[in-house]
């Protein structure tokens, strides 16, 4: 018999005559789901709620009836909802020869007829049909509420921000503000601001800069920066700062204008107030005698100093807000990737064809391109997984000696200075390589005609720097003879995607993986270059306490797959239906039993089930329950059981336990076999 999908809604049965109530609601208990037998009209007019998944009703119940009430609640339904009605009828289910089914059609709304007698299955197969119909309507109704959430927290940021939001069609003509907008603009109230409007409040000598403005960005497709006067009813004047991004239309032209503006007044105020200070200051000491000049020469680098300093504070505040954006994005595309590498992997196992073996092996070499990418991306935004462990710089680089010189190629030197007498540092070894790789693939494409490249290894010590806590490090420092970086470069050069190389010659994100890294190591990328004498990368890395050591090298381990001798049920938790079904198929494949649950709480209930579980796999971010949150609850109801935890980056606590193993999304089949290997043996 057909079976109803588990976490059915309940189902309501209206049949007061004879016995199909009863025989109804047996076979949808066979069916696995809950049936409530109504005793009349009015009983079950007062069950109907939301979260009732469907309505079994007879035709004669609702003959001759009042269902005012019932038509007055489907009526009310919510906008995501839309009940269904399955009417168990004599007279078949045509509305055209039937006047009591428009009757209802027109009531009720979402009916459908099944002719008596029918068959079990028949009747079982329609409502399971109305019930995955609710539970879509259920998965709206998730969605809208979502979008209302983030439609919220866009109007609070908005708000925070003092950041008012606007729309303007193109060619410029219907123009959309809100309140904050118009506030912006010191037009308030209620009346509508039109784009004629908006051009009015302008001051006269910013018109056409506004205009020339717009019309260049519907030219090249970029965004809208300007900073515009605005003249403001009272007559005062006001500085806006106006920033807008494209959106286009289905034939990818450009639309509108979306985008955000604040008022700058202040700001403008006190650079104007600090122009007119230092001009006077200038003036002043233009005046003095030499003795005065030594005291102004002293103020300037004062000045100097201090600007130096705000413009590298906000450069940090810059990259760190493009980290934390980044890192978001990369994080997503980790679980997108994790459900498209998953299933190709299956389909490749699958297939026999060599062509189409081919077209799959492709589409897996662009989704672990993609993984690559996102790996540099969290990169740069400090959020990748790293391995900790204490390093001796000096015979890391030694050892890389050879894959160096591969790099860098004939024609390009390479000297090192490695003493061997150097402290240690924190670090993850393999995050260090592919740093000190890409510096120096960076060196040999800044020297197209030959070079030498230097890497040397020495402690410095740091005290008063903006970017650096004082104290020891170790500064790893590589300098090429190549033609080097202007200052505008050189001021770009660590910025995500920002590339001087050719079109397909370079992604832009060598440089801010490594000083991404440097920040997540508590240390710092510093670069130092002109044109013409080369450029020097350093990354400072902190000094290793003393009491570290270089741990020793592991003796090869045996197969970890050898662990698992045979399947093993495990209990798969992910609240992302397309990953969970991933990774449930990898395993399935390994001749594992998987048991899924999407929700921690779900996952709880397996467990005090007391059904049979090896293993836990766990993604750790979850709604509601965290991945760390269950593996502690897990353990509370079955100590030692072994437990993997997926995770997109580096997002687990610091005291998150050592036993729980954890695996780097997007990952493969084999690097399943691995982990849950090595997450068995410890408990075997």
């Amino acid at each position: 018999m057909t079976t109803i999908e588990r976490n059915a809604c309940p189902a309501l049965i209206l049949a007061p005559l004879g016995r199909d109530a009863p025989v109804a609601a047996a076979l949808l208990r066979e069916a696995g789901t809950e049936a409530v037998i109504c005793a009349d009209l009015e009983h079950f007019s007062a069950l109907l709620n939301d979260e009732i998944g469907c309505a079994v009703v007879t035709e004669e119940a609702l003959r001759d009836a009042d269902i005012t009430r019932v038509a007055a609640w489907v009526r009310r339904q919510p906008e995501w909802s839309d009940f269904p009605f399955i009417v168990l009828t004599h007279r078949g289910h045509a509305a055209d020869h039937n006047s009591g089914a428009r009757t209802l059609i027109r009531a009720l709304g979402n009916v459908v007829f099944l002719e008596r007698p029918f068959h079990p299955m028949t009747f079982v197969s329609v409502v399971a049909t109305a019930q995955r119909g609710r539970h879509r309507q259920y998965e709206a109704r998730s969605r809208m509420e979502e979008l209302r959430e983030s439609e919220a927290r866009l109007r609070i940021a908005l708000t925070a921000g003092q950041l008012g939001q606007w729309e303007l069609d193109l060619p410029p003509t219907h123009f959309a503000a809100s309140e904050a907008a118009r506030a912006v603009l010191g037009r308030t109230g209620s009346r509508t601001l039109t784009y004629a409007d908006f051009e009015a409040c302008l001051h006269r000598d910013d018109r056409g800069r506004m205009r020339d403005a717009i019309k260049l960005s519907m030219e090249t497709r970029t965004d809208v920066a300007i900073e515009f006067r605005c003249i403001w009813p009272d007559g005062t004047l006001h500085w806006v700062d106006f920033r807008a991004r494209h959106v286009l239309d289905r034939e990818r032209k450009a639309a509108r204008l979306v985008g955000v503006s604040s008022d700058i007044t202040a700001r403008k105020t006190a650079e104007a107030n600090l122009q007119r200070m230092n001009e006077t200051l200038e003036a002043k000491v233009s005046e003095r005698t030499s003795q005065l000049e030594r005291a102004h020469q002293t103020v300037l680098d004062e000045i100097r100093q201090r600007e130096h300093a705000e413009e590298v504070l906000r450069q940090v505040q810059k990259m760190e807000m493009i980290g934390q954006l980044t890192g978001g994005v990369a994080h997503d595309f980790n679980n997108l990737l994790m459900a498209v590498m998953g299933n190709l992997e299956l389909l490749r196992k699958q297939v026999r064809d060599e062509k189409l073996v081919r077209l799959v092996d492709g589409a897996l070499q662009g989704a672990r391109r993609g993984a690559s990418l996102t790996q540099r991306l969290l990169a740069f935004a400090r959020q990748q997984d790293l391995r900790i462990e204490s390093i001796h710089l000096s015979r890391l680089i030694r050892g890389m000696a050879d894959l160096l010189e591969r790099s860098v190629g004939a024609g390009i030197e390479l000297a090192l200075t490695l003493p061997e007498e150097l402290p240690l540092t924190l670090a993850d070894a393999n995050q260090i390589e592919l740093a000190l790789l890409n510096l120096v693939v960076n060196a040999r494409d800044a020297m197209p005609d030959g070079g030498t490249i230097s890497i040397a290894v020495e402690v410095a010590h740091a005290t008063q720097c903006v970017d650096l806590a004082d104290g020891d490090y170790m500064r790893v420092s590589v300098a090429d003879t190549g033609y080097g970086m202007n200052a505008t470069t050189l001021s770009k050069a660590m910025e995500p995607f920002f590339t001087t190389k050719g079109l397909g010659k370079g992604t832009g994100l060598g440089l801010s993986m490594v000083h991404g890294l440097a920040l997540q190591l508590n240390g710092a990328l510093r670069l130092e270059s002109a044109v013409g004498l080369g450029t020097q990368a350093e990354l400072w890395l902190p000094v290793a306490p003393e009491a570290a050591e270089v741990p020793a090298p592991v003796e090869a381990a045996r197969d970890e797959s050898a662990v698992v001798a045979q399947g093993v049920t495990i209990l798969l938790v992910d609240d992302d239906a397309l990953i969970s079904d991933s990774t449930a198929y990898l395993l399935e494949d390994l001749g594992h039993e998987v048991i899924e649950a999407d929700s921690g709480a779900n996952a709880l209930e397996v467990l005090r089930s007391g059904k049979k579980v090896d293993l836990l796999f766990t993604d750790y971010s979850m709604p509601k329950m965290t991945g760390m949150q269950l593996a502690h609850a897990a353990r509370e109801l079955r100590p030692g059981l072994p437990i993997v935890m997926a995770t997109g980056y580096a997002e687990l606590p610091a005291a998150s336990t050592t036993d729980i193993v954890r695996l780097r999304k997007p990952y493969q089949q084999h690097q399943l076999v691995a982990e849950i290997a090595r997450a068995l043996r410890g408990v075997r």
